[in-house]
């Protein structure tokens, strides 16, 4: 029987603690080296479309498929499905809603590459966007260290302010306060540049995830020490190619910084930047653990009771 993981659903089920380890895990796979198949097209209208397929990890006899439509004045503004099939049979396990999906696997993503690369004292963090993807990253960081300080800046200041008090007018403004910039916008316009930044800064930048979206500069990437999930990806639709730049502009990725063959941080680039795309793999590492717990009797006797 195929098992439906709606929005809902999947927000209960999510284990944080439990899904930053096996995301650390996934990194460290060899799928995490595999050229994934991510095809976008422009819909007629405000609206894209994203195919990403297969998720694929070692040990786990599924594979996701992903589809996804995104429409930044909808509310959410991702709307689609992540299908967890049978890696044998190709039956269709689980369906799931790939806007939850999505926010939680790329937040907790974006959480712990934040958390490897900030310095370790760093103790303020500050939101440029403050949606849904923002909650999930906040989540993440939470779990994974203390934060003395929370700011956050959005077009509408009401959600900036159902996700920290402290509310600044722009991402200068948070950038000129925090030691920890996440990014997490629709702009296709920089929004921090090189003069925005100070010595021992952090900036983790989401929004750029599809070709024409860009929230930090040329001059900012070129002379920041930038991490990437993929270096082909980063350098076709990411924050690397979106501002003009290729893949030689990242020291390497975020594999390379968990399994400890690249430092995360060097004197010479004391800025650093987290720049994912995201990849097929997070989808399948999430979706089959929540699949999982979704099918443990305890589990099937709280949702029949809800």
């Amino acid at each position: 029987m195929t098992v439906v993981l709606t929005r809902s659903r999947v927000d209960k089920l999510v284990d944080t603690g439990h899904v930053l380890d096996i995301l650390r895990e996934g990194f460290t796979a060899p799928a995490a080296h595999e050229p994934p198949l991510r095809v976008s097209t422009d819909l007629p209208g405000p609206g894209t479309a994203t195919c990403l397929m297969p998720g694929l990890l070692p040990g786990i006899p599924a594979y996701t498929v992903k589809t996804n439509a995104k429409f930044p004045g909808a509310t959410p503004a991702l709307r689609g499905v992540v299908c967890l099939h049978d890696l044998q049979s190709g039956e269709l396990l689980a369906l799931a809603d790939s806007s939850s999906i999505t926010s939680w696997r790329t937040g907790l993503a974006a959480a712990l590459g934040t958390h490897l690369l900030a310095a370790s004292g760093a103790d303020t963090l500050g939101f440029v966007g403050a949606g849904a993807q923002a909650g999930r990253t906040l989540a993440g960081l939470r779990h994974l260290r203390s934060w003395r300080r929370v700011v956050a800046c959005d077009l509408d200041r009401d959600r900036a302010a159902a996700l920290t008090p402290f509310v600044l007018a722009n991402a200068v403004d948070v950038a000129a306060d925090v030691d920890v910039v996440v990014l997490t916008t629709w702009s296709r316009q920089p929004l921090l540049d090189a003069s925005g930044v100070r010595p021992g800064q952090h900036l983790t930048t989401l929004g750029a995830d599809e070709p024409g979206k860009i929230e930090l500069s040329a001059d900012l990437l070129r002379t920041a020490r930038v991490i990437v999930d993929d270096l082909a990806l980063a350098a076709r639709s990411g924050a690397l190619g979106n501002a003009g730049l290729d893949a030689s502009a990242a020291a390497g990725t975020l594999t390379d910084v968990v399994r400890g063959t690249l430092p995360a941080r060097t004197c010479e680039k004391p800025v650093t930047v987290y720049a994912p795309v995201g990849l097929p793999w997070q989808d399948l590492a999430l979706t089959w653990a929540l699949y999982q717990r979704a099918r443990t009797p305890d589990r099937i006797i709280i949702d029949l009771l809800a």
